[in-house]
């Protein structure tokens, strides 16, 4: 057995290197809970079984991060005879066993290990990237020319981050209190959470007592949630932080005629359009008068967020037109479809193709605060309401993060089609709708005095919708 100045600690620690035999594991939870001394350790357990096929690599976002790794990783291997090289950033074991210490900013960087082979990928810190695009991209370099049994891909992550609501999803919705085998669809791999504790490192509480006490005092509950006790169902740096399904997610109802009712557009090929259907309130309901209530999405997402489906514009305006099964008074889109670069503007094309839209407003932190105020409401109650059925737009509206470099922004490397659409509809400056009277009691002469022009203004003030 290859000596080293680390062994699993026992509880969740020890499960997760027990493992072996789980294609896919998520490490994750509290801070303090021992993560990248499990991914080195991890790895370092079958570097004497499998020699020189034993070939590993391990990412972090930035080379920051992976200083800290390295750093790490010279005291956990340092009585292996495992010798590292600074240029190459790699290990080498005394038996030709290899451990690549790796950054990958995005994943479009992933092409630059086409064609390598692996046996062991290691992801510190998964949330720290917005998608899974370079996580599942390095999959296919899950492989080995020997005989090599247990090959697997291990990650460790925090609540929070960009990444968060896809770690949710794919590691831990499944089983939220973890040890439960996932087995996916497409790929059959075995999948597996496994929470992590501060209370599992006995070794760091006995050198720091006082650790829990700090992260008592972080900041907000829900910081406190996230990094002492790794909940994941709470966002910490959440743009929308007042978003919650109780107040802002309605079930279902008839949208009553006389409604205003107005859709907003956000375009995308490669990265999925957005299309919302808003309605406001005309007097007090189940939501307060001069609400606004997006009851229908349509988002073309692939079978991976933030990729599109690469649909073109007749198709896209195809669904719109499908899905409109209310007059709509008006539609707005990004400004950005109406340039006219050598042809036919994007917006041309959907007006051709049946469905017109008009110039939204752009402003982004102006809009961003009307969502905000919307749904913070006036009083009581919130003046922006989600149909349960909008799915995606629910998704991804509370996990949207703050820009690190502008926090006044929101990050636009998330998932952020839909919440840009909800943006332009709320910045739309809809306006009350009244409900119009009844033609016997608009027309006053009576029947037999109706004149072309009763007709015409009847016509104008109180039936001026369009379905395009």
């Amino acid at each position: 057995m290859t000596k080293s100045a680390w062994k699993p600690q026992p509880g969740a620690q020890l499960a997760a290197v027990q493992a072996r035999s789980i294609d896919e594991l998520l490490f994750g939870g509290s801070r303090g809970g021992g993560k990248s001394d499990y991914l080195l350790g991890d790895y370092l357990q079958d570097v004497e079984l499998y020699k020189e096929h034993w070939r590993g690599i391990i990412f972090r976002k930035s080379f920051s991060e992976l200083e800290e790794l390295i750093s790490r990783s010279k005291e956990i291997y340092s009585c292996t005879g495992a010798n590292f090289s600074e240029t190459k950033k790699t290990w080498t074991f005394p038996n030709k066993a290899t451990l690549k210490l790796r950054f990958l900013e995005s994943g479009r960087d992933a092409v630059k290990y086409q064609g390598h082979q692996y046996s062991w990928i290691g992801w510190d810190e998964l949330g720290n990237w917005s998608d899974f695009e370079g996580y599942n991209k390095l999959k296919a370099c899950l492989r080995s020319a020997g005989n090599v049994k247990h090959k697997r891909i291990r990650a460790s992550a925090n609540p929070g981050g960009a990444g968060h609501q896809l770690i949710k999803k794919y590691f831990i919705e499944h089983a939220p209190t973890g040890y439960k085998l996932r087995v996916d669809e497409k790929t059959k791999a075995k999948i597996c959470y496994i929470p992590s504790r501060v209370w599992d490192n006995a070794i760091l509480l006995e050198n720091d007592p006082t650790y829990i006490d700090r992260l008592k005092g972080v900041g907000s509950d829900a910081l406190v949630k996230a990094w002492l006790y790794g909940d994941w169902d709470v966002i910490e740096g959440a743009y929308f932080d007042t978003f919650s399904v109780e107040n802002h997610v309605l079930e279902p109802f008839k949208i009553p005629e006389h409604w205003l009712k107005f859709r907003s557009f956000d375009w995308g090929s490669s990265a999925p359009s957005a299309c919302l259907w808003f309605a406001m309130a005309t007097e007090n309901s189940i939501v307060p008068r001069g609400s606004l209530i997006v009851y229908r999405e349509l988002y073309t997402m692939a079978d991976k967020p933030n990729k599109g489906l690469k649909l073109s514009v007749e198709e896209v305006a195809e669904q719109i037109r499908k899905l409109t099964v209310h007059n709509i008074d008006y539609s707005v889109a990004d400004p950005s479809i109406f340039k006219e670069e050598g042809g036919e503007s994007i917006g041309e094309k959907f007006f051709k193709n049946g469905v017109n839209f008009q110039r939204a407003d752009n402003v982004r932190l102006a809009g961003w605060e009307n969502i905000r105020s919307r749904l913070n409401g006036d009083g009581e109650k919130p003046t922006l309401y989600f149909f349960s059925t909008c799915i995606n737009l629910i998704r991804t509206l509370p996990a949207l993060q703050h820009d690190r470099r502008h926090p006044e922004d929101l990050d636009t490397d998330a998932e952020d089609h839909l919440a840009d659409a909800l943006r332009y509809g709320v910045n739309s400056r809809a306006s009350v709708k009244e409900k119009p009277e009844e033609v016997i009691n608009y027309i006053k002469p009576g029947i037999e005095k109706i004149t072309v022009n009763d007709l015409f203004n009847f016509n104008n003030n109180s039936n001026q919708r369009s379905r395009i």
